[in-house]
């Protein structure tokens, strides 16, 4: 018997068999005319899978459902399959990846993506929980794939296939050019593996979404209606209760409004930041004149202020991805100046020990204080703040926004963004 897979032919957890099935030269067969909310709630589909979901495999032993299991059952049904590495560690780490993949990619995505279609309520806090999950996990990512070119060894595994179809439905769906352009590496890594002969034969062409769907309504559960009790017939009269004096009566108080920042009360600016992150992102060719005089013209050094931080000690970054990974933690706790802030790291120089020089925008003419007390990083550098009368510091601010290479005489090993 065949190996059939249940599943629509756009189904990204059907890929992941169907991939790993193309690199084992094993024959698995997608079923015709799947219609989901249709087949999977057949008598028949049901004995397979009594959830009614998709993908479910049969095989010549009974089914098995849950992607990620019928994807492991495809991997392994070669003998000298390559898709779990060559040693026991190889296979844990192909393991670690895999739940990497679902627990901290998928799950942030679907909590991100389901409100929007409108399949649960949309719940702004949540959607910002999910968002900063996700980026911590992509930001982690990035800096392992800053030196590594599959996750596990030097070859595709299962863990790149999962990972990889998990992250093709972001970048279909959620995650847009400016969204990923944080993530370098991980952009690089995608691409990478969406464009070889065994992904895009189950895949095709991959598009980036150019927008994140809008909010669709979900309507909230209705309260349950209250009934009023039946009168009596004949209603005896009670004593008024006394009426509780004024001080054992005290109302409620309403819920006190969240604290404003303190850089939500200053004094408007000319510059919208949001709209310079944008230039940024947005210009591919001739930046010197596009975005960096674009950044110039909008500046305002009353509203904000540029400043340089330098790492203390560099004497310790002697290991390039422990640098990188030092770098993208510190951006990540930096997240909660995302509304305040641009930022420019970079990681100089092409042996050990490797320099740490940065860049930083900041509301206001100081460096927030809110940033100071929750940001344990920001006392790892020196901060200079930045004389834009000295053409000297303003022609570095250049070279740092734009990624100058080489920059101060070394070559670039990376450059980070913080937008």
């Amino acid at each position: 018997m065949a190996l059939v897979l249940h599943a629509g032919k756009g189904n990204k957890n059907a890929f992941k068999a169907l991939i790993a099935a193309e690199y084992n030269g094993v024959q698995v067969k997608l079923v015709d005319n799947f219609e989901m909310g249709v087949t999977n709630k057949s008598p028949e589909f049901l004995k397979m899978n009594p959830i009614g979901k998709v993908p479910v495999l049969e095989t010549p032993d009974g089914p098995v459902f849950e992607s990620n299991a019928i994807a492991r059952y495809v991997a392994r049904s070669k003998a000298d399959s390559s898709l779990y590495g060559s040693s026991l560690i190889d296979y844990a780490h192909v393991e670690q990846w895999i739940d990497f993949a679902s627990l901290e990619i998928d799950a942030n995505m679907l909590i991100w993506y389901r409100p929007r279609m409108g399949r649960a309520v949309y719940l702004p806090p949540v959607e910002e929980a999910a968002i900063t999950a996700l980026k911590r996990a992509l930001g982690a990512l990035n800096s392992y794939l800053a030196s590594n070119t599959y996750l596990v060894g030097h070859s595709v595994t299962l863990a790149d296939i999962v990972l990889t179809c998990n992250l093709y439905w972001g970048f279909r769906q959620l995650m847009t050019k400016s969204f990923t352009s944080e993530f370098p590496h991980v952009e690089r890594y995608f691409w990478t593996l969406v464009n070889q002969p065994n992904f895009k034969k189950i895949i095709g062409d991959v598009k980036q979404t150019d927008s994140v769907p809008a909010v669709q309504s979900a309507k909230k559960p209705a309260p349950a209606k209250e009934t009023k009790p039946k009168p009596k017939e004949e209603p005896k009269k009670e004593k008024e209760a006394p009426k509780p004096k004024a001080e054992a009566v005290e109302e409620e108080e309403a819920p006190k409004p969240k604290p404003k920042n303190p850089l939500d009360l200053l004094p408007p600016s000319k510059m919208i930041l949001d709209e310079w992150k944008r230039l940024y992102s947005n210009t591919k060719t001739n930046f010197r004149e596009v975005a960096i005089k674009g950044f110039w013209d909008m500046y305002d050094p009353e509203g904000y202020s540029l400043w340089f931080c330098d790492y203390k000690y560099n004497e310790e970054n002697t290991v390039s991805f422990v640098t990188l990974n030092k770098v993208g933690g510190f951006l990540q706790r930096m997240d909660l100046a995302r509304k305040y802030a641009f930022g420019k790291m970079l990681v100089i120089g092409s042996e050990p020990p490797f320099k740490v020089k940065g860049l930083w925008l900041f509301r206001g003419q100081e460096i927030p204080q809110f940033v100071i007390d929750e940001c344990y990083d920001m006392e790892l550098y020196e901060w200079k703040k930045v004389d834009i009368t000295d053409e000297t510091q303003k022609e570095r601010v250049n070279q740092m926004i734009e990624d100058q290479e080489p920059f101060e005489g070394e070559a670039l090993l990376d450059a980070k963004c913080f937008k």
